[in-house]
C-alpha cells in the first residue's frame, strides 16, 4: 500500500486526487496539508503546514502554490519521502531547489500531468526539426478564469523544449501590442486566454508560406491530470533518488 500526503488537498486538484486515490486499492491517503484545514470535510487528517504534520507517507503529491515549495522540500528531505510536484508557476529558484532535493530523494516534476501533452511536445519537436526555419512557431494556451499564472507552465514547458532542442537562439515574445514591428524569424510567440471553466488547451502553430500546421491538446476535465499524478506517485514510490519527469516515466513504461 502506497501512502500519499496531498499538499493543497482542499484545492480543486487536491480534491480530484483525493477522490481518485480513494478509489484505488493500492493507495491510501495518510494526510493532507492546506492553508484552510477546516474548509472541507476530508476523511483523513489535514494540517495547516508540514511542521504540524508528523505523519509518515511514501509520497507527497504537491498541487499547492510556489510559496509552499521550500516547506514541502524540507519535509520530504527530512523524512526521506518521494515528491511529485504538479504545481505551476515555479521560479528558477524553485526548480533549482527541487533539483538539489533530488540528490537526496526521488523528485518528479511536471507542469502538466497529462500523457497527451508529452505526445504533443514530441510531435512539435519532430515538426520543428522537419519544417526548419521556413515556418514560424506560435503557442496558444487557454485556461479557466481562476488560473493565476500566465503563460501556463505547460506552454512554457513546450516553448523551452523547442528552444533547447531546436535552436537556443529563439526568443519568447508574450505581448506584441507594445512593439509595432514586423515579426522576427527567431521568435516563438506565446499567448494566453483566460475564461469560463476551460480545464486546459494548448496549440502549437507552425505557420509557413500558404500553409499552417496545428498540433493541439485539449483537457476535458481535471481528472486526466489527477490520473497522471497518481501514476507518477506509483512510479516514483519505488525509485532511487533522482530527478524524474513525465518524459522519463513514459520512456521507461512504454
Amino acid at each position: 500500500m502506497i501512502k500519499l500526503m496531498i499538499n493543497g488537498c482542499n484545492g480543486k486538484m487536491g480534491q480530484v486526487i483525493t477522490r481518485l486515490a480513494q478509489g484505488c486499492d493500492d493507495l491510501s491517503i495518510a494526510a493532507g496539508v492546506t492553508r484552510n484545514p477546516s474548509r472541507l470535510p476530508n476523511s483523513y487528517p489535514v494540517y495547516r503546514s508540514f511542521k504540524e504534520a508528523e505523519v509518515k507517507a511514501d509520497v507527497v503529491v504537491d498541487f499547492s502554490n510556489p510559496e509552499m515549495i521550500p516547506e514541502t522540500v524540507d519535509y520530504c528531505v527530512k523524512h526521506h519521502t518521494a515528491l511529485v510536484v504538479g504545481t505551476t508557476g515555479l521560479s528558477e529558484t524553485d526548480l533549482k531547489m527541487l533539483e538539489k532535493a533530488s540528490e537526496s530523494i526521488p523528485v518528479f516534476v511536471s507542469a502538466n500531468m497529462s500523457f497527451g501533452i508529452r505526445v504533443l511536445i514530441d510531435l512539435a519537436l519532430k515538426a520543428a526539426a522537419t519544417l526548419g526555419d521556413e515556418f514560424d512557431i506560435e503557442i496558444l494556451e487557454k485556461h479557466h478564469n481562476e488560473k493565476k499564472d500566465a503563460p501556463s507552465g505547460t506552454a512554457m514547458m513546450i516553448a523551452n523544449e523547442l528552444k533547447s532542442r531546436i535552436n537556443d537562439g529563439l526568443e519568447f515574445v508574450y505581448d506584441r501590442s507594445k512593439v509595432r514591428e514586423k515579426r522576427k524569424p527567431n521568435e516563438i510567440g506565446i499567448s494566453a486566454i483566460r475564461g469560463g471553466t476551460i480545464p486546459g488547451e494548448h496549440t502549437v502553430f507552425f505557420a509557413g508560406k500558404d500553409e499552417v500546421i496545428e498540433i493541439k491538446h485539449s483537457a476535458l476535465s481535471r481528472d486526466m491530470f489527477g490520473r497522471g499524478a497518481i501514476r507518477a506517485a506509483r512510479y516514483i514510490s519505488s525509485k532511487p533518488k533522482g530527478y524524474y519527469t513525465m518524459k522519463t516515466m513514459l520512456e521507461e513504461l512504454i
